[in-house]
C-alpha cells in the first residue's frame, strides 16, 4: 500500500514547493555571501576580529558561523516569502516595505547575536551569560553591530528586489534582467501557449462585475499552480487569458501538454469550491505554437519584457480558432513535430486560414 495513502500524508501544493525552493535559494545565497565577506574581512583587516582568537581552528569557526547564518537565513526567508507576503498582501506597497524593512533589521540583529554568542560560548569557552553580556557591550559601547548591519540590510534590499522582479517577469528571469541580457532584442525559439476561459461572456453576465473578477482570480490561481508544476513561465495575464512559454524542446513540449492535463486535474479537484461559490465549474481552451520570437525590454516610464514576432501572433490566432472550430486544444504542425504522440492522441484538421495570416496553417486537435 502507498505510504502516503496509508498514513494520510497531505500533498504539498506546487505553490508551497515553489516557495520552499525560493527559501532554500535565499538561505544558500545569503550563507555564500556571508562566507565570502567573512574571508575578505579577515584578509584585508588590520584590526583583530572582535570574536576571533588566533589559536582557534579557522574551519571550526567558519562552520559554526555559516550554520548559524544558514538557519537564521532560512527562517528569515520563510517569513519574507511565505508569512509576510501573505499577511501583507492586502496592504499598500509603502506599508509592505516599511514593515519588511523593520523586521529585516530586527532579524539582522538576531543573526549577529547568534553568530557572536555561539562563537564565544561554544568555541571561546565563555558562559552563555558572559557571551551575551559581551555582545550587548560591543553593540552599545563600540558600535560594532552598526558596522556589521549595513551589509545585511543591503543584502535584504537586494533580495526583496529579486523577489519583486521574479514575481513581475516570472521565476528565473531576475539574473537575465540584472545582467542586461534583454537590453538588445534576442531571437529565441519558444513554445507559446495562449489559454483562456471558455464562455467568458455569458459567465460575466451571470455573475456580475465583482463576482466575475473574483471568479477569474480563483481560476487563474489554480491554472497558474498547474503551469508552475511543469516549469511553464507565465508571460502575461490578459483578463481571463494567460500567455505561457517554455524554451522550445521535445522535453518542454511534453511539459506543455502535461501542464494542460494538470490544469484539468486542479480544476476538477477544486470543482466543488467553484460550484458552491459561483454555481459553475470553469473550462478552458488553449492554442499552442512553437517558433522564433524576439525578446527584449521596452519602455521608459514603465519597462516590460516583451515577446514579439509571427510565432506569438500565430499562437494567439490558434487560440481564437478553438472557438470557431469548436475545439478545446489546438496546436500547430511545428508543435506536433516536437511531440512524440500516438496517432489517436491528435487529429489533423488540415490547412486552416487564420485571421491576420496570409498563409494557411496546418492545425491539429489534441484528443487528451
Amino acid at each position: 500500500m502507498n505510504a502516503r495513502k496509508f498514513f494520510k500524508i497531505p500533498k504539498i501544493s506546487v505553490v508551497k514547493k515553489h516557495e520552499f525552493r525560493l527559501i532554500l535559494v535565499i538561505a544558500a545565497a545569503w550563507t555564500f555571501v556571508d562566507f565570502i565577506l567573512f574571508l575578505l574581512r579577515r584578509a584585508i583587516s588590520t584590526v583583530p576580529n572582535k570574536y576571533s582568537s588566533p589559536d582557534v581552528n579557522l574551519v571550526k569557526e567558519i562552520a559554526l558561523r555559516e550554520v548559524n547564518v544558514f538557519i537564521i537565513s532560512f527562517i528569515i526567508g520563510y517569513f519574507l516569502v511565505s508569512t509576510l507576503r501573505n499577511f501583507l498582501r492586502g496592504y499598500s506597497l509603502w506599508y509592505n516595505l516599511l514593515i519588511k524593512t523593520l523586521l529585516l533589521v530586527l532579524f539582522s540583529f538576531v543573526m549577529n547575536y547568534f553568530i557572536y554568542v555561539t562563537y564565544e560560548w561554544l568555541i571561546a569557552g565563555y558562559s552563555f551569560k558572559d557571551a551575551s553580556e559581551k555582545f550587548f557591550y560591543n553593540m552599545f559601547y563600540t558600535k560594532w553591530l552598526l558596522q556589521k548591519m549595513p551589509e545585511w540590510i543591503m543584502l535584504f534590499i537586494f533580495t526583496q528586489l529579486a523577489i519583486e522582479i521574479n514575481e513581475k517577469y516570472s521565476p528565473g528571469v531576475f539574473f537575465d534582467i540584472m545582467l542586461g541580457r534583454y537590453l538588445q532584442p534576442r531571437e529565441e525559439n519558444r513554445i507559446i501557449m495562449f489559454l483562456d476561459l471558455k464562455d467568458s461572456t455569458p459567465i460575466a453576465e451571470k455573475l456580475g462585475h465583482k463576482e466575475y473578477f473574483l471568479f477569474i482570480r480563483d481560476f487563474i490561481f489554480f491554472v497558474s499552480a498547474g503551469i508552475m508544476k511543469h516549469s511553464g513561465r507565465i508571460y502575461q495575464y490578459l483578463g481571463d487569458e494567460i500567455v505561457v512559454w517554455w524554451p522550445s524542446s521535445p522535453e518542454n513540449a511534453r511539459k506543455c501538454i502535461n501542464a494542460i492535463l494538470e490544469l484539468r486535474k486542479e480544476l476538477n479537484k477544486n470543482g466543488e469550491k467553484f460550484r458552491r461559490r459561483y454555481g459553475l465549474l470553469p473550462e478552458y481552451k488553449a492554442g499552442i505554437h512553437a517558433g522564433e520570437v524576439m525578446v527584449g525590454q521596452i519602455g521608459i516610464i514603465k519597462k516590460d519584457l516583451v515577446m514579439s514576432g509571427d510565432a506569438i501572433n500565430t499562437a494567439a490566432r490558434i487560440r481564437s480558432a478553438c472557438s470557431e472550430m469548436n475545439q478545446k486544444f489546438l496546436v500547430s504542425k511545428e508543435m506536433i513535430e516536437l511531440l512524440d504522440m500516438k496517432d489517436w492522441q491528435s487529429e489533423s484538421l488540415g490547412p486552416i486560414e487564420l485571421k491576420g495570416k496570409n498563409t494557411t496553417v496546418e492545425l491539429f486537435a489534441l484528443k487528451i
